[in-house]
């Protein structure tokens, strides 16, 4: 696939603001286990999180390919920091424009898109990762308004994030048909953070556990009909695969450069490491695997915005990247040999980051299963 001006131009962008703005304190931000909110709103302000959004409401305007790019600069710089992004641009934003009234568009969508403030998504529980229609939080109607009661699990931004989408169950009997999404700044009472996670990577990003106790939610803040909560999550399910995916070519991306850069300089028995036949093969691997699984995911983005179903060719996307980026990195620590181990080097981090993105947006055997499905039907 060969990239337009316009994406081209948004991708060389969005890798000047990274390389300024994130790569020189990522590891500082994954020591610390938080990333300042100003580049957060410094992003917004280049357009990074609402990339699709219409100007009208505050976004960029761009096409889905172009989100894909920027995803992949965003996470080559820190996979943390872009998971956020990718978190408000898409289901927030996406769900917003396609089902936000002109009001929540303009007290939700605007603010997001343009950085102002950022978002939570809060679907996973406790005992209902991949299996959504297991949800168990409540949402019981009192006459204007709605009380939330339950937990949610996993839930990135739940901390610092000034906005949460919420799945909630409306009707118990109804199964997959009695869930509803609501909007509700977290500010309110009620939206509590109950555990912030310590985690083997993605630090900079703050993972939470959210209680929600009697959380008060007016009517003018659901999102869509009742029983719509379920068609709305799963309806973003092929933006946030292709999104995993891009998010593992930048850490891949990451992890050859430092190899290769770690290899030109490194001698063993009087000469670099890259003249040794044994490491030039594993870096030619190496980036082979990466534009095989760059190939894959601007496939997928390219039909997004053909308008075309990509459910399968996102779960293919999601699963190659994925599954391409623990490797890349294995080995990216390999050629360091035991420097590759210290926090010295950055390789043990992309390491560390890679490891959950074969789990969110649907774990690869989840892929694995939606594939299998769409080739069972011909497809």
């Amino acid at each position: 696939m060969v990239l337009t001006d316009e994406q081209a131009q948004i991708r060389a962008a969005t890798r000047l603001f990274a390389q300024r703005e994130i790569v020189p304190y990522a590891a500082a931000w994954d020591r610390d286990c938080a990333v300042p909110l100003a580049v957060l709103r410094a992003m917004g302000g280049v357009g990074l999180m609402g990339l699709c959004v219409d100007p009208a409401w505050g976004g960029a305007g761009a096409d889905f390919v172009s989100y894909a790019l920027a995803v992949e600069e965003i996470a080559h710089g820190d996979c943390g920091v872009c998971n956020m992004m990718c978190v408000n641009n898409s289901p927030n934003c996406a769900a917003l424009t396609d089902h936000g009234t002109p009001d929540q568009k303009e007290r939700f969508l605007r603010p997001l898109a343009g950085g102002v403030q950022h978002s939570a998504f809060l679907l996973t529980e406790p005992q209902a990762g991949s299996d959504a229609a297991a949800l168990q939080t409540r949402a019981v109607r009192k006459a204007d308004r709605y009380l939330l009661n339950g937990t949610k699990q996993f839930i990135t931004a739940g901390r610092s994030a000034d906005v949460a989408l919420i799945v909630a169950v409306t009707d118990p009997a109804a199964g997959k048909r009695g869930m509803t999404c609501f909007l509700t700044p977290t500010a309110t009472p009620g939206y509590r953070v109950a555990k912030e996670e310590i985690k083997l990577g993605h630090r900079s990003a703050d993972t939470c556990q959210i209680a929600l106790e009697d959380l008060e939610v007016p009517m003018e803040n659901r999102l869509g009909a009742p029983g719509d909560g379920y068609r709305i999550a799963l309806a973003y399910l092929e933006n946030g695969r292709i999104g995993v995916a891009a998010q593992a070519l930048g850490v891949a991306r990451a992890a050859l450069e430092a190899a290769r850069g770690y290899a030109q300089l490194r001698q063993t028995f009087g000469r670099p490491l890259t003249e040794h036949q044994a490491i030039a093969f594993r870096l030619a691997d190496m980036a082979t695997a990466i534009e095989a699984a760059r190939q894959l995911t601007w496939h997928a983005a390219a039909l997004k915005d053909a308008g075309r179903v990509c459910l399968k060719e996102a779960s293919m996307a999601k699963l190659a990247a994925t599954a391409m980026v623990e490797q890349v990195c294995s080995q990216a620590i390999q050629i360091h040999g035991g420097n590759g181990y210290l926090s010295d080097y950055p390789v043990e981090k992309y390491y560390r980051d890679a490891r959950v993105l074969s789990i969110y947006e649907g774990t690869n055997d989840i892929q694995r299963m939606v594939i299998s499905r769409a080739l069972a039907a011909g497809g």
